[in-house]
């Protein structure tokens, strides 16, 4: 009987999105190029040298050698091994779904077991500093301080995620075995080296194969990551089209109205909840009193990481034993404790350096030039298309002489 309703279900959200598209194609072609701006201006050029990187320091045993020696430090404080501190890392300096993927690989080599990698991917899928400084507050809120804000709540309500799902799993009777030298030393230089040098021999590839596979691999879950991108831009436009999002909008106007919020911004959350972007540009354009509640909601949507991430990281986990719904626990959890932190901050990160630097405040994109992550943000949008259609041409002619 499950089935059959899933069936049902399933098949019903599909006739109502082929309806909704015959319906507004217009529309629904403006919201899929708007998805897919994004996703090759600025996603693509931006993760791509990040998943590569990834692939290649996995397959020369450097993800390994750092694991032995972070051991000491992940596993009192997320009870997951030392080669988590790579996913952590990686996944805060270039933002979802880079920690997803590395917790997968990662798990695909058995230097996790199931339960590790849950409490992995659920604290290393954050959003990047470029995306914070770069688009959110520099490019939406035209106000840098806010950036700092936004930040530091974002990554240490992420850091307390990973303390409390250090928890998750250990009632788990059937505990799978860890790794072979677990039960030896956890800190040792001339081990780390052995151990970095066991992982490269594994491989047995020469160079040119191994680079090709980390240009294929990152490129395809590149591809994945648009592919969601483009769907989620045109499905919130049509929800919003066929008065779905403004009826839901209306039970978050009272949940707002009772935590003390603006009503205005129930459609902009409700939004943010499928695609962050969109969301948060929407909640910068609308007027409120104060900056906090608008702070809050970003704050929320972010930890969050919206349903778009959500399924760019269930597409990435399904290749794997990892179950989803820690993942899930995990980000309401997170926007939970940076909603929180939002709060007790706002005033000395931002209203107090906010009073003192008043004149310095950018009040347009010329005012903000200099910020490092708005002028990595422009460069991106100029050079992104290019460096998007080069790397889309170099898997074409790797995959042909394969292929030969």
């Amino acid at each position: 009987m499950k089935h059959i309703i899933k069936t049902f279900m399933y098949s019903g959200l599909t006739v109502f999105l082929t309806i909704s598209l015959i319906s507004f194609p217009d529309q629904a072609l403006e919201a899929g190029i708007r998805g897919l701006n994004m996703w090759w201006e600025v996603v693509f050029p931006s993760l791509l040298p990040f998943f590569i990187t990834a692939e290649l320091l996995l397959a020369f045993g450097v993800v390994t050698f750092i694991g032995i020696l972070f051991e000491p430090i992940m596993r009192p404080l997320f009870n997951v091994p030392g080669a988590g501190s790579f996913g952590w890392m990686m996944g805060m300096a270039s933002g979802y779904p880079t920690g997803a993927k590395i917790a997968a690989r990662l798990r695909e080599e058995k230097q996790l077991t199931k339960i590790e990698a849950e409490r992995l991917v659920s604290f290393t899928n954050n959003s990047s500093p470029l995306f914070i400084f770069g688009a959110i507050s520099a490019g939406f809120f035209h106000d840098l301080k806010l950036g700092t804000l936004l930040a530091f709540s974002h990554y240490t309500s992420n850091a307390l995620v990973g303390m409390c799902m250090r928890f998750h799993g250990k009632k788990d009777g059937n505990r799978q075995k860890r790794m072979e030298w677990r039960g030896k030393p956890t800190y040792s230089i001339t081990r780390a080296f052995r151990e970095m040098h066991r992982t490269r021999m594994k491989e047995n590839k020469p160079l040119g194969e191994i680079l090709g596979d980390a240009v294929l691999n990152s490129i395809k879950t590149l591809v994945m990551v648009g592919g969601f991108i483009i769907l989620f831009s045109v499905l919130i436009k049509l929800l919003f089209l066929v008065g779905v999002s403004p009826a839901i909008a209306m039970f978050g106007e009272v949940l707002l109205r009772t935590l003390g919020l603006p009503e205005d911004l129930a459609l902009p959350f409700f939004s943010g909840l499928f695609e962050i972007t969109i969301g948060a540009n929407m909640i910068s354009q609308t007027t409120t009193d104060s900056l906090l509640p608008k702070a809050m909601l970003v704050s929320f949507i972010l930890g969050f990481n919206g349903l778009s991430i959500h399924a760019q990281v269930a597409s990435i986990l399904a290749k794997t034993d990892i179950r989803f719904a820690p993942y899930f626990f995990a980000r309401i959890l997170h926007g939970t404790f940076a909603v929180i932190l939002t709060i007790i901050l706002y005033k000395p990160l931002y209203l107090d350096r906010h009073t003192i630097d008043l004149n310095e405040i950018p009040v347009s994109q010329d005012g903000i030039t200099e910020n490092i992550w708005l002028t990595i943000f422009h460069y991106l949008k100029d050079f992104g298309p290019f460096i998007t259609i080069c790397f889309l041409a170099l898997s074409v002619m790797i995959l042909y002489k394969r292929s030969k």
